[in-house]
């Protein structure tokens, strides 16, 4: 079955990803819905090609990108919202359930826009099928897959500008790397918005 599969995904690709290139940034929105609902495609190789041969819009192809990957996710947050608790622990040990579940619970929108800023191969779609299972409300959800991917590829852009295309096989290639960079950016990033917060409250309380 799964080579069937298999065999079709890949005769999909062959057909709509020259038709969905065509359409130029809107084909690049519509190839990030096919990789997130349904059929994985290189999305950094495929941005990194179209930042290079038009690197002024490089912000456009990654903020269409970003909310093509929200709008594909609706499909396996939707499949986790409709009772997939059953599901997720037969791919994850107990264990690993509660620690996802005490994630969400802790803060959902970080637990959501930390994967979504991670290069393959990132568990990506666990999280967002993760986030229906633990009912997270559908705008927060959107906005932490969009604020995580256009993270993501706004520092692709800068690669690819300075590099070239090849930046996404560099990425790819140090992937580790390129985690830890992106988890340091996003505890610097919630550091600053906890302190903030912090001091919003200190002012509103005096």
């Amino acid at each position: 079955m799964k080579s069937i599969f298999a065999r079709l995904a890949a005769k999909w690709k062959l057909v709509l990803l020259p038709a969905l290139l065509k359409m130029g940034a809107w084909g690049v929105g519509a190839v990030a819905i096919l990789d997130s609902s349904s059929i994985p495609v290189p999305m950094d190789a495929i941005l990194a090609l179209y930042i290079w041969n038009d690197r002024h819009h490089f912000w456009l192809y990654c903020l269409l990108a970003a909310v093509g990957s929200a709008i594909g996710g609706l499909l396996p947050y939707g499949l986790g919202r409709a009772g997939g608790e059953l599901f997720l622990l037969k791919r994850v040990n107990r264990e690993r359930f509660e620690k996802i579940r005490a994630r969400f619970e802790r803060q959902e929108f970080l637990a959501v826009m930390i994967p979504s800023m991670l290069p393959p191969p990132a568990p990506w779609k666990v999280f967002i099928f993760a986030s229906g299972v633990f009912e997270m409300r559908v705008a927060p959800f959107m906005a932490a897959v969009v604020c995580g991917r256009m993270l993501r590829w706004l520092i692709l852009s800068v690669l690819v500008i300075k590099f070239g295309p090849g930046a996404a096989d560099l990425v790819a290639h140090h992937a580790l790397v390129t985690v830890l960079v992106v988890l340091a950016l996003a505890v610097v990033g919630f550091a600053v918005w906890w302190m903030r917060k912090r001091r919003a409250g200190r002012l509103l309380e005096g």
